[in-house]
């Protein structure tokens, strides 16, 4: 199942992640797509805020994780593969974060590490329209991340 939308600024992309933040229970893992710069990391910043985050939501770039603390004992694990040229320890540290049921994963350049996903994740493609025109694509890829497609439809 496949969900298309447009955010033309900041706040569309806040209202949209909010929307994502309502459906979310915990386990979820999500799996973001774009060129360099096309909105992954602002995205999950909105979506932390949007889970009840306070603090500064950074892109992890060079740490290549950061982990939110978030309401009710739940995690965001925010990780970003972008200089990785293979997984490895980081892999490792992915697959034990998949699954918990108090945690909600978030991936860019997920593709490093496409051998530790599960099969049933949510794909968010997000492609540059215009000077703060941003397309998402949100792709289902089994029946739990169909739910949050559906629910944001």
């Amino acid at each position: 199942m496949i969900y298309k939308t447009l955010s033309t600024g900041p706040k569309d992309t806040a209202d949209l992640a909010a929307k994502l933040a309502a459906l979310l229970e915990g386990g979820e893992v999500i799996e973001l797509a774009s060129d360099l710069g096309g909105g992954k990391t602002t995205f999950v910043q909105a979506l932390a805020r949007a889970l009840g985050y306070k603090g500064a939501v950074t892109s992890p770039t060079f740490t290549l994780s950061q982990i939110y603390s978030l309401p009710g004992g739940r995690e965001l694990h925010h990780y970003d593969l972008y200089r990785l040229g293979e997984a490895g320890v980081v892999g490792d540290e992915l697959a034990e974060d998949i699954g918990e049921p108090g945690v909600i994963t978030a991936v860019e350049w997920a593709g490093v590490a496409a051998t530790v996903f599960p099969a049933d994740r949510l794909r968010v493609g997000i492609t540059v329209t215009g000077d703060t025109n941003r397309e998402f694509i949100f792709e289902s890829t089994g029946r739990s991340s169909e739910r949050l497609v559906k629910g944001l439809q």
